[in-house]
């Protein structure tokens, strides 16, 4: 099998350049797709992307990252209707750095002749003057070809319009794979079907400059279900990065995946092959309750992006989420599945003074001392997972979970985390 038909069996090829397969064949190539650096951080939307490299490499071919530093500057109109606040350069700089770093956890930089690379194009865009570019670039470039790509004529079409800035962007772009041409013999370029028009532009500006024939494979844009854009949830972006979505966060977010997405999802983001995820396939149909295949799909990919402690941790604290023993779990796991949940602090002394009520009280779960006793007389109120059945019922350090904390719960959702800190 080859590339191509590794990128064909997992759904990810929508256009791709008449002769791409004989160029795969014919022997390793140098490949390259671009990163935007809007942020300090991948996204779950990025993943794609990564992973179209990181596949293209596993083949036996060379793969190259841009991180944009030079075009970030300006921003893609592509997929937007709006243009984009521009970045200062020490942003950029520093979104840069960090993308870098999540991008050496998928690649081999280390693997010889098909070794990746990271470049940044500011290297050549940021020493180029204006006059050079317009006379040895821009004058390929026909006003009317310009036109015709989807990205600027629906721009064109809205309110918004598109500014003379990002209008230049397809240009800038096709000059890249010009320059990754020059320097490293690059000869494919990648990425999402809304890239399309940057890519051929690029193709044309290598053909009338080099005489030499270039190639293009974009996949589909990625959408859940429901239509709407992937990697976004109620609650905002899912991140690659710990500090901004918990690694928690991050498998709850592949677990929930719908039933209608979850092996294309497998397909997409994941190493696993043909006959495992055909398992999947079938499991999810014939026991979709059990969402074996969402399991799957979850632990390869924080598994991957996380690595195996806190892929191990969050399927602990997961198991708590579902139904697994408050009192048995890790304080620190807790603390994890309840991040979200109202809390309050108190002293060790203050804890082992008050009672269940009081603490209901405390935290908010009650409006006053009767109506927490009627709770509890009712069998409405659980400290750790049990339920209380005394309402005069007084809180010792054993009702701790490491020491540290104790959940009140009212009803079937309704929690409340209690701190212990200090003395």
């Amino acid at each position: 099998m080859s590339v191509l038909d590794e990128f064909e069996w997992r759904g990810m090829v929508s256009e791709a350049t008449d002769g791409l397969r004989e160029a795969l064949a014919a022997g390793p190539l140098t490949a390259y797709i671009g990163f935007d650096p809007t942020a300090s951080s991948l996204h779950a939307g990025s993943l794609l992307t990564v992973m179209g490299l990181a596949r293209l490499q596993r083949f036996g071919h060379a793969p190259i990252a841009i991180v944009g530093g030079g075009t970030g500057m300006i921003g893609d109109p592509s997929g937007k209707s709006q243009e984009r606040v521009l970045l200062s350069r020490e942003q950029i700089d520093a979104n840069v750095a960090g993308i870098r770093a999540q991008l050496e956890r998928f690649l081999d930089f280390d693997a010889g002749p098909r070794a990746a690379r990271i470049v940044n194009n500011a290297d050549w865009l940021g020493t180029v003057d204006v006059l050079s570019f317009l006379r040895d670039v821009g004058k390929h470039f026909t006003v009317g070809y310009m036109l015709q790509k989807e990205s600027v004529s629906r721009r064109l079409a809205s309110d918004e319009g598109i500014s003379y800035t990002e209008f230049s962007y397809l240009v800038l772009q096709a000059y890249d794979f010009l320059q990754l041409f020059d320097r490293h013999g690059c000869v494919l370029q990648m990425g999402g079907s809304d890239q399309w028009g940057n890519i051929t532009a690029g193709i044309e500006l290598i053909r009338k400059v080099r005489g030499r024939k270039a190639h293009g494979l974009v996949w589909p844009l990625m959408k859940n279900a429901s239509g709407t854009k992937f990697g976004k949830t109620e609650s905002g972006t899912i991140w690659l990065d710990a500090a901004r979505t918990s690694p928690f966060r991050f498998y709850q977010f592949w677990l929930n995946t719908d039933d209608q997405d979850v092996v294309a999802y497998l397909r997409f983001f994941t190493w696993l092959d043909q006959a495992r995820i055909a398992e999947l396939e079938h499991a999810s149909v014939e026991a979709p309750a059990a969402r074996e295949a969402q399991r799957a799909l979850a632990r390869e990919v924080t598994g991957m992006v996380h690595g195996a402690a806190e892929l191990a941790r969050a399927e602990r604290a997961s198991a708590v989420l579902f139904g697994g023993s408050i009192k048995e779990a890790a304080a620190e796991d807790l603390l994890l599945v309840f991040e979200d949940v109202p809390s309050k602090a108190m002293s060790r002394q203050a804890f082992e003074r008050s009672s269940v009520a009081a603490a209901a009280v405390e935290t908010g779960l009650a409006a006053s001392k009767g109506e927490a006793a009627r709770l509890i007389r009712q069998g409405g109120v659980y400290l750790n997972g049990e339920r209380v059945t005394d309402q005069r019922r007084l809180l010792t350090m054993a009702d701790t979970i490491g020491g540290v904390l104790a959940v009140l719960q009212k009803g079937a959702r309704e929690r409340r985390l209690l701190r212990i800190e200090g003395d």
